[in-house]
């Protein structure tokens, strides 16, 4: 059987691709982290590590067992919280990220609102994107996962579970009125995340052109800046704009155009009482956009 402890270290080692950073994290000697990937190579019979120079790397199996040892501490951190919440919500804790854009306007309401009601329960919070946050679920790093979709967007990972918030209307942002996607094929576009530049594509598609980016920043407060000095066009969600609205930028919305927001959660119903207890305070933050 494996050992989780050998476990914990050659995920350290594969995260920090160094024995000597991963035994500063985990507080051990270098001579006791050689020595439990020794023992884990004897228990599984590979061969885990290569030396490369006066370093080391990975071989296939040992990154194959770094990777699934992840997923592993992750359900072990995860069962964690989840017995600190069963015990009742006058304790416990409960882990959340999400995009910058919620967290500058739905997520503090919800996170007050809960603090209110259940003052004991610690909750945890990170800025990321949608797919990363989504991978840090998988692999039970965090409890709830705000993100956004498009309707062209690749469908979630098996076993992630979303729960509806709200649909975000899409704004064309410029320094002029009256302006429309169709009219701005020779325009210098700026572009956002990954999921956000994909949709801009789309749009810009169905009218027939590929926008010609010349700026690329996931920060909303840049990018309106940029479009206020007359450098680009971009289009925004309305939580962004909600969160923060520059001078000088003229927003027209997109008729039908929509980003689908979800908390996302993993596994199986029910969810434990803090996690639920999340989602709804979210799902009320929601009705209030």
């Amino acid at each position: 059987m494996l050992d989780v402890t050998r476990l914990r270290v050659i995920e350290a080692v594969a995260r920090h691709g160094s024995v000597t950073a991963a035994a500063k994290e985990l507080h051990y000697s270098q001579p006791s982290v050689t020595h439990h990937l020794a023992r884990l190579e004897a228990e599984t019979g590979a061969q885990l590590l290569q030396r490369v120079g006066r370093g080391i790397r990975l071989t296939q199996a040992g990154q194959l067992l770094a990777d699934r040892a992840a997923e592993i501490l992750g359900r072990i951190d995860a069962v964690d919280a989840e017995l600190a919440a069963h015990v009742g919500l006058t304790a416990g804790r409960v882990r959340l990220a999400g995009f910058s854009s919620a967290i500058g306007s739905l997520i503090p309401r919800a996170v007050a609102a809960l603090a209110e009601t259940h003052p004991g329960l610690q909750i945890g919070l990170t800025d990321m994107h949608p797919p990363e946050a989504l991978e840090l679920l998988r692999t039970g790093k965090i409890d709830v996962a705000v993100v956004f979709r498009y309707d062209e967007t690749e469908p979630e990972p098996s076993g992630v579970r979303l729960h509806h918030l709200l649909d975000d209307p899409l704004y064309l942002l410029s320094s002029g009125q009256g302006q429309r996607i169709a009219d701005l094929r020779g325009a210098i576009w700026i572009a956002g995340c990954d999921r956000c530049r994909s949709h801009l594509l789309s749009l810009c598609a169905e009218e027939g052109y590929e926008p010609q980016i010349g700026y690329t920043s996931d920060d909303m407060v840049v990018m309106q800046t940029l479009v206020a000095a007359g450098l680009g066009v971009t289009t925004m969600p309305g939580l962004a704009l909600r969160a923060h609205r520059a001078d000088g930028i003229v927003a027209s919305e997109l008729p039908g155009s929509r980003r689908h927001v979800f908390a996302a959660t993993y596994g199986e119903p029910p969810d434990p009482p803090a996690t639920a207890a999340l989602l709804a305070a979210l799902a009320d933050a929601a009705k209030l956009d």
